[in-house]
């Protein structure tokens, strides 16, 4: 099948692609982080420790390739003032799409990670592979089609699409297993499957990972720091940040965080196993019982904050989002109990409402396709 209408790649969303080296990574993110104010040359060669020929360089390709520009002079110690440069967000787009269970969310964002378009859709995803591959397809025509000139140079720059959706799956093949409660999913292409009908470079990740590097590179966790995301939705699953980086783990399987056993002979849960955190979290909101829910999910944090040492909790999704307070408060109020039984020696785990709202993922989806420009993510 052909590439959609409206949806392939321009020259300049190929250019900036092969711009992905390590030393241009560098700069474009000094640049990303300067803001509109920009930054000189000299600065970046200080800041990068790169020759100042080296840094004439790469910013003439960026010039050339619209993706900086002048931002101005700034007064220098001595000699003519210096002239400062900027990021041009606008030079480059991001699709990410969150594919839950029941529905799809799409956005569009620039280089920047600000969101120019937003959709949302219904969606059953055990429909079957060729009715949600046409319902991303339909959604991501529709959203470039908005929120882009079509021909212009922002269409042009369109990177490409991450896709964001529960797991397992393999991230590195873009191919999925077997996707909890929804088997008939097992070793389907879905990378392929979109890259073929679209005709622009396709991510695929778990829906937990895309949240947690939209996190980690919106600064969550500090510098360098370790932070696990808990997103209770339809389902339960976890990011993982360690060192500033997502932890996906050898065969990228990390995370599976709502099917580790608590309880022996607990309820049946989706996966097959009982007893899972998944199964006693969500039959708990089922009946009401939020304060329960959250003891559990805590239960589960518990272990990740023992296991990984992390630094922070943050709590995300839509059954979350309902009762933030009560999520909160019961998770932390357990992972405050552990920390009394060790003694306090290193304080408990603080627990916060990730930013980014319901939106979150499909934010974070997009940034598989923008992080790897600045050096934030994979390759």
């Amino acid at each position: 099948m052909g590439a959609a209408p409206g949806m392939r790649r321009g020259a300049g969303g190929a250019n900036l692609l092969a711009l992905r080296s390590h030393n241009t990574a560098l700069v474009l993110d000094l640049l990303r982080t300067a803001g509109p104010e920009g930054i000189s040359r000299l600065e970046l060669a200080e800041r990068t420790g790169l020759t100042p020929q080296a840094v004439s360089k790469i910013t003439a390709r960026l010039r050339q390739d619209g993706l900086a520009a002048e931002a101005g002079r700034r007064a220098s110690t001595g000699g003519k003032p210096r002239t400062v440069l900027r990021l041009v967000p606008e030079a480059g787009h991001a699709l990410g799409v969150h594919l839950d269970r029941d529905e799809l969310r799409a956005v569009l964002a620039d280089l920047d990670g600000a969101v120019v378009g937003e959709r949302r859709a219904p969606l059953d995803l055990g429909a079957g592979a060729e009715a949600v591959v046409a319902a991303v397809a339909r959604e991501a025509e529709a959203l470039v089609a908005g929120a882009l000139r079509v021909g212009a140079a922002g269409a042009a720059s369109l990177l490409g699409l991450g896709v964001a959706l529960p797991g397992p799956l393999d991230h590195a093949r873009g191919v999925l297993h077997r996707v909890t409660g929804f088997p008939e999913w097992d070793g389907f292409p879905l990378r392929d499957a979109l890259a073929r009908r679209l005709g622009v470079p396709v991510v695929v990740d778990k829906d937990t990972n895309a949240a947690a590097l939209g996190l980690a590179v919106g600064g969550a966790g500090g510098t360098g720091g370790s932070f696990a995301y808990l997103h209770l939705g339809t389902g339960l699953g976890a990011g993982l940040v360690i060192g500033g980086s997502v932890h996906r783990g050898a065969r990228t399987g990390a995370g599976e965080f709502g099917h580790q056993v608590v309880q022996l002979d607990g309820p049946p849960c989706t996966c097959g196993g009982r007893g899972c955190v998944e199964a006693l979290c969500l039959g708990a909101v089922a009946r009401g019982d939020l304060d329960k829910a959250a003891r559990v999910l805590g239960a589960g944090a518990a272990n990740l904050a023992g296991l990984l040492d992390i630094d922070l909790v943050l709590l995300g999704g839509r059954t979350i989002a309902a009762a933030p307070e009560a999520f909160v408060r019961g998770v932390g109020a357990v992972l405050d109990a552990r920390a009394r039984r060790e003694g306090g020696r290193a304080g408990s785990v603080p627990v916060r409402i990730a930013p980014g709202g319901a939106r979150g993922v499909a934010e974070g989806a997009a940034q598989l396709l923008l992080a790897p420009l600045f050096g934030r993510g994979d390759a």
